[in-house]
């Protein structure tokens, strides 16, 4: 069996499942159905929504769909359901595009004015905050009720997960910065040290 053929799924075998919230649905589907119609397109899919429930199954357009035609399909959905535009969910159809959800409530629980004070420093005053961490990791940063959702390559999107961790520990946002230009830096000195060693 080639590689190609290990990539693809039977139709009707493999279906992925996910829940979208209600006030997400609309985006999902775009205005005339555009959005949803786009996702299908470009991951060569089928996707059927229940507007009522915000069930949502994708499942293989054609035998050469493949299982990361599916992957990418939900993570898109995903990225939707967690607060992003539908221009910056269609990100993750880069192959070296992550999606990373922190839920909240596992660091602060229930209790909502906690809740409130980590989105405030999160977001910080007019939105400050977190458009520093996205131009500092280069990555797309969403908070939607009690969830942060991340977009961009392993490396940048882990190194934002962590800021925001130590954001929800309550270190001071220069702290925080410093950490990112660091594993930033460090980050890219390992790249270049790769790209040195392959040139050899």
């Amino acid at each position: 069996m080639s590689n190609e053929d290990e990539g693809r799924l039977t139709i009707g075998v493999t279906r992925l499942y996910e829940k979208v919230p209600p006030d997400r649905i609309g985006v999902l589907i775009g205005q005339d159905g555009k959005v949803k119609e786009e996702i299908m397109r470009r991951t060569d899919t089928l996707i059927t929504i229940d507007s009522t429930t915000g069930s949502v199954i994708i499942e293989p357009a054609s035998p050469s769909t493949t299982a990361l035609n599916l992957m990418k399909a939900r993570d898109i959905v995903r990225a939707i359901a967690y607060g992003f535009s539908p221009e910056r969910a269609f990100r993750l159809l880069d192959e070296d595009q992550v999606l990373i959800i922190i839920d909240l409530k596992q660091y602060v629980g229930d209790k909502l004015n906690h809740l409130q004070r980590i989105k405030g420093r999160i977001i910080g005053e007019g939105g400050k905050a977190r458009r520093v961490l996205e131009e500092m990791t280069g990555t797309y940063i969403s908070v939607y009720k009690h969830y942060v959702a991340i977009i961009g390559d392993f490396e940048s999107a882990n190194i934002a997960k962590n800021a925001i961790e130590l954001l929800i520990e309550g270190r001071r946002h220069g702290t925080v910065y410093r950490y990112i230009e660091r594993e930033t830096f460090l980050e890219k000195r390992r790249k270049m040290r790769m790209l040195w060693k392959e040139k050899i």
